[in-house]
């Protein structure tokens, strides 16, 4: 079977660089126009099923793929990104200047810490990839529409690598990348293309 994972388009908070975690965020003008070219290089591949984060900038983007396809969406709490805790809605800039000691351990071992009064990676790994097990075992194509660190943490489970190294398995906003699975095993085919946005997104933000 294959799973398609997307990651949600742009969001205002995106462009400004704010931590975005479980703030619920819609789609920029250009997220929404992203999703759209998203979903067009998506029609047609075979998905039965879709399942998204219920925060409305994945929502939304499962539902503009789905026109596609007609494909039942089930919202899943456990597709949430990652609980940012105290962080939320900061710029990095703003991290940069009152949080440089996190900072330095976050670069150094990501896995190693929490967000305070949030999240870590082990967490989001642990409430995320139930979900994926349960779409494993109906063994029927699907896409999974969710969040950069949420996509990170699946990824790093697929590929049995450390959360520690989850920036290897980076994903960019209304990406998509493709994991085939074959006797209980997935190889990641492709990952975090966007190569269906071309220059169609700077023509959408100068529009």
């Amino acid at each position: 079977m294959e799973l398609i994972l997307v990651r949600h388009g742009e969001t205002a908070w995106n462009r400004e660089g704010r931590v975005q975690g479980l703030s619920d965020i819609d789609l920029s003008d250009v997220g929404v126009h992203q999703a759209r070219r998203l979903a067009l290089s998506l029609r047609d591949h075979p998905i039965h099923a879709i399942y998204a984060s219920p925060l409305i900038r994945a929502r939304k983007t499962a539902e503009i793929i789905n026109q596609y396809h007609d494909a039942p969406i089930r919202l899943e709490p456990g597709l949430m990104e990652m609980d940012q805790g105290d962080f939320e809605g900061l710029t990095y800039a703003e991290l940069m200047a009152c949080e440089k000691d996190f900072l330095q351990s976050w670069i150094a071992d990501p896995a190693s810490v929490r967000m305070p009064h949030g999240e870590s990676l082990d967490e989001l790994q642990a409430r995320a990839w139930p979900v994926i097990d349960g779409i494993l075992r109906r063994s029927a194509d699907a896409l999974v529409v969710a969040h950069s660190f949420t996509i990170a943490s699946i990824l790093c489970k697929i590929k049995r690598i450390s959360l520690s190294d989850f920036r290897s398995v980076h994903v960019d906003p209304a990406s998509r990348t493709l994991v085939r699975f074959s006797n209980g095993s997935g190889e990641v085919v492709v990952l975090n293309d966007r190569s269906h946005l071309n220059d169609g997104e700077e023509s959408a933000r100068s529009a």
